[in-house]
């Protein structure tokens, strides 16, 4: 199935124009880096300041942007969309561990990218931290002449792919349109045709430093399985589709392209085997839960909020949400029942993210294309723990007027210390003042404590032990597993707040805000690997 492309002409009388117009601002806030303010989202996208104002204001409801003054800021929860395409994809599930383990084998960056249109979109990223590193993010959007997995998906292009190419070409020729790259060079090869062709020859493709000097890539195609009823037999032949290629990428002080070809290329071969027989084994996958409640909630919200609340962008926006694993493929049925909606609500944004190019149609079933990971994914698929927990630090600061920070255990320490990787001071006179970095013994710690020893709904006290006056209490945020991976505290002067006080009045803050941070570390964890500061 080939997803359509994004149409200039105008939509469809059916589709949903506040739908089509909070699409454009997801998609401005994403190509921004996450963070726009509204003077330049009306800049950006051509619509007027109240229609932005109430777009982001409904976006904020959702959870999917945070206002912060002027500026709408995308929020972990906006993953939920580019989640459930991945979900759905299944690919990033099935592979991620063989690109990984020839990641931490080779020592080198490993990716795995899907074709969207004439670009290819990455959906897994097995990157190496060092000084000098690959900066590419899962739904980064690259061009396919530029990259090496380009010539192996255009190796199955038709006719009209090449013109839609040739067309694109023409109309960007510094591919503006692919802000994850530098412009394209007046230099920049154009033998991108016979690439493909050789591609086709080789069944691998390099990337010489098409990207930027210095970045050398070498790729392989994964084939899936022709006939899913025939799970066990293996391609027999090219025939077989490419479901995403998987790439190893250095760069040239490590590696010269004909060397990633020499040496990394049958590693990498042996891994996509691995991989493509991972994909004949696998079983049908069972449905997960669909959403619930969520036209009621916008009902509620519309309520509320009033005219400030667009409600047929945030119905619009459930859709996308119907989708995921063993949901890749819904009928128009499918969706009514899994959101709630009424069919023809379901039909126009189903009809509108077909004219985006955000859905592809087929035998009246419809399925979720690469473009929704440019939906607020690239800018939040690089964040870090500390950094998704800094807005709910502050809250709770200010609303506690008390300092709170988040703290993780400093691996390979005896005795245990911990470190302070994210803070939020308070408006006092006499306050704690412990900045990002600082180190202390665990034990002697509330948030030591609550890491050290975490059970469910536990948390830790530490009354004066660490200095005289200082009163902590803290609890553990935990990972997808309810491993504790860190631990939130509130720390306060023991004339302000007795034991009793922390346990009434902080605690329940405490845990709720623990609660905010878990589920936006849960939703960034599911594709993405979260670094903890």
């Amino acid at each position: 199935m080939t997803a359509p492309s994004p149409s200039s002409s105008p939509p469809p009388a059916e589709a949903v124009t506040p739908l089509v117009r909070g699409v454009a601002v997801l998609t401005a806030l994403t190509e921004a880096g996450g963070t726009l303010s509204a003077s330049a989202l009306e800049r950006s996208t051509g619509l007027a300041r109240s229609t932005v104002d109430r777009i982001t204001a409904t976006l904020a409801r959702m959870g999917y942007v945070r206002l912060d003054g002027r500026d709408a800021v995308l929020t972990p929860r906006v993953m939920e969309l580019g989640n459930a395409y991945l979900s759905a994809l299944r690919l990033p599930s099935l592979l991620d561990g063989e690109a990984d383990a020839l990641a931490d084998e080779l020592d080198e960056s490993v990716s795995l990218a899907v074709a969207d249109r004439d670009g290819i979109r990455f959906i897994h990223q097995a990157t190496r931290r060092r000084a000098m590193s690959v900066s590419f993010r899962i739904g980064d959007l690259l061009p396919a002449e530029r990259t090496a997995p380009g010539p192996l998906f255009a190796a199955e292009w038709t006719d009209a792919d090449w013109s839609a190419w040739h067309t694109r070409r023409a109309a960007d020729p510094t591919d503006a349109g692919f802000p994850a790259v530098p412009p394209r060079t007046p230099t920049a090869p154009t033998d991108f045709e016979s690439r493909a062709a050789q591609a086709r020859q080789n069944g691998w493709s390099l990337d010489d430093q098409l990207i930027e000097p210095g970045l050398v890539a070498v790729s392989a195609p994964v084939r899936a399985p022709v006939r899913a009823s025939a799970p066990t037999s293996a391609p027999t032949s090219a025939s077989a589709r490419i479901a995403c290629v998987a790439s190893v990428v250095s760069h040239t002080s490590r590696h010269t392209a004909a060397d990633l070809r020499e040496t990394l290329l049958p590693r990498l071969r042996t891994t996509v085997a691995a991989m493509e027989r991972r994909l004949r084994e696998a079983a049908p996958p069972e449905p997960g839960p669909t959403p619930a409640g969520l036209a009621t909630w916008t009902t509620a919200s519309k309520h509320e909020l009033g005219r400030d609340f667009v409600e047929s962008l945030a119905r619009g926006l459930t859709v996308l949400t119907a989708f995921g694993e063993g949901r890749s493929s819904l009928t128009l049925t499918d969706v009514a029942k899994a959101t709630g909606l009424a069919r023809a609500t379901a039909r126009r944004a189903l009809i509108t993210y077909e004219h985006l190019g955000l859905m592809a149609a087929e035998d009246r079933r419809f399925t979720l294309t690469p473009r929704v990971l440019s939906l607020g994914y690239p800018p939040l698929s690089r964040t870090t723990l500390a950094h998704l927990a800094a807005p709910h630090l502050r809250a709770l600061a200010d609303r506690l007027h008390e300092p709170t920070a988040l703290a993780v255990l400093v691996p390979g320490t005896d005795p245990a210390e911990i470190q302070y990787v994210a803070v939020a001071a308070a408006g006092r006179v006499l306050t704690v003042d412990i900045t990002v970095g600082t180190r202390l013994p665990a034990t002697r710690t509330a948030l030591g404590r609550a890491l050290l020893h975490a059970a469910p709904h536990g948390y830790a006290l530490a009354d004066e032990e660490l200095e005289s006056g200082l009163r902590s209490i803290a609890v553990p945020v935990r990972d997808r597993t309810g491993h504790p991976v860190a631990a939130l505290n509130v720390a306060t002067h023991a004339a302000r707040r007795t034991l009793d006080n922390f346990l009434t009045e902080v605690l329940p803050h405490l845990r709720a805000t623990a609660d905010h941070i878990q589920s936006d570390l849960h939703l960034a964890s599911r594709f993405t690997h979260v670094p903890l500061a």
